[in-house]
């Protein structure tokens, strides 16, 4: 589901100016810190492998089901897609619904799983 539209990527930018995005490599400091992972991608996707402990919302449910999995709206969220524009697009959607600490993984699953290789791989 990486082929997305011209309307869909403007859309992905313009949520992106909205978020606060964070560095692959700053994702499992944040997962330690007590953030939850929201894998936005669909339920198939989800079921191919994603971050320890990810919960799936995908991101046409997202405002239907988020409240169900974290209901704290001052609860530490960091949104992920494969490829980050679904992720900032979800996280742009639940400022909007009043979650008050979310952010988006900028580059999704891809940023951070390159990110630990390329670690994985000097050390």
């Amino acid at each position: 589901m990486d082929h997305h539209d011209e309307e869909f990527l403007r859309r992905a930018a313009a949520a992106r100016a909205r978020i606060k995005e964070i560095a692959p490599q700053q994702v499992d400091t944040h997962l330690q810190s007590g953030a939850v992972a929201i894998d936005v991608r669909e339920p198939d996707e989800y079921e191919k492998g994603s971050l320890p402990e990810a919960r799936n919302v995908a991101l046409d449910s997202i405002s239907q089901q988020i409240e169900g999995v974290v209901p704290d709206k001052d609860a530490p969220m960091v949104c992920f897609c494969n490829g980050g524009n679904r992720g900032a697009l979800a996280a742009a959607q639940l400022l909007e619904l009043g979650y008050t600490n979310v952010q988006s993984i900028a580059g999704g699953l891809r940023g951070y799983e390159a990110s630990h290789n390329t670690s994985e791989q000097s050390d």
